[in-house]
């Protein structure tokens, strides 16, 4: 069975990446979906082999077409940028650049075709910002490199699926950047995004901006009737089943139950919470809409500089994105 490359970025060192992509490739299932290859520092993959007694065998590799793909051997495409001693749990500009530098790699590396899809562990935004990288995440990192404007960030668990209007803004600059035309790519990234995934005909719902979904005029100032609806209505004259705005007190329920395949969250924390309440273990974000059909997935939980390098970082979101990698990942 022909199976993807999966690019895998290590993220920040001093936090848990290395970890929990060590514990993640310890894992058989993984090496039976997926062809995975760590894009990052080879010494503090080491590191992470030794801090969680694997058994693995590291292979540095500077090409792809050097991987040995097999249960047992974790392929490492050596961006050496770090010193060993690289102080664990740390904000470090040393390794937010390097963290950046990785995902650089890795998104050259799958525009050539040598991968099919990226994985990333968690990045420290203030240590890449203080390593001269001015970000607000991983997402526009991809947006930039890739030269897309229309793309979202998607949430993904067992049980339910969210992507976003808006992202990493102020709530007050989130709702004024939300327009028609914005909630109309959305619902349109999110119809495509599923259908790939081979869901028929997915139905979408779309969270209100207000209390209530502004309960005709009550609360806000018409932000549901100007900047969504118009939207929603275009969308649904195309043939793509979405309803709304709906108050986002009772949608995220309602779709869990199964009524919705996916939510439309307006802004960052509408759409984060639900997911993150229902387990961070299960959790998956993916990037959709990225010019040259790049794939990229991500764990849903941070760097965790309080339990870095103390062997005690959970690897389930981690195989649980690169899981959403091989699977979204064209072959």
């Amino acid at each position: 069975m022909k199976k993807p490359v999966i690019g895998i970025t290590m993220g920040d060192a001093a936090g848990v990446g290395p970890e929990i992509i060590v514990k993640s490739l310890s894992h058989a299932t993984i090496y039976e979906i997926c062809n995975p290859i760590v894009i990052g520092d080879f010494k503090h993959l080491e590191r992470a082999v030794q801090l969680t007694e694997s058994k693995a065998e590291l292979h540095r590799i500077s090409n792809v077409r050097e991987s040995k793909f097999q249960y047992g051997i974790i392929n490492c495409f050596d961006v050496d940028l770090l010193p060993y001693d690289l102080p664990i749990g740390v904000v470090s500009p040393e390794a937010g650049n390097a963290a950046f530098q990785f995902l650089k790699t890795a998104i050259s590396i799958a525009q050539k075709g040598d991968i099919q899809a990226i994985c990333t562990a968690p990045l420290n935004k203030e240590a890449m910002q203080k390593g001269g990288h001015m970000y607000p995440g991983h997402t526009e990192i991809l947006a930039d490199l890739t030269g897309t404007k229309d793309y979202s960030m998607m949430l993904s668990s067992p049980h339910l699926k969210v992507i976003h209007l808006t992202t990493h803004q102020g709530l007050i600059e989130a709702i004024q950047s939300i327009t028609p035309e914005r909630t109309y790519k959305v619902i349109k990234l999110a119809h495509e995004t599923l259908t790939k995934a081979g869901k028929e005909n997915p139905k979408i719902a779309v969270c209100g901006i207000n209390p209530h979904a502004g309960e005709n005029g009550l609360f806000g100032n018409g932000e549901e009737e100007k900047q969504l609806i118009p939207g929603i209505e275009k969308a649904a004259s195309e043939g793509i089943e979405v309803t709304g705005p709906y108050p986002a007190d009772t949608l995220f329920f309602r779709a869990v139950r199964g009524d919705f395949d996916i939510v439309i969250a307006c802004y960052h924390d509408q759409g984060h919470v639900p997911i993150k309440v229902l387990g961070l273990e299960e959790g998956v974000n993916i990037t959709v809409g990225l010019n040259g059909g790049v794939i990229r997935t991500s764990v849903d939980h941070g760097t965790a500089f309080d339990i870095a390098g103390k062997n005690l970082a959970d690897e389930r979101s981690m195989i649980a994105a690169i899981q959403a990698a091989a699977e979204l990942s064209p072959i």
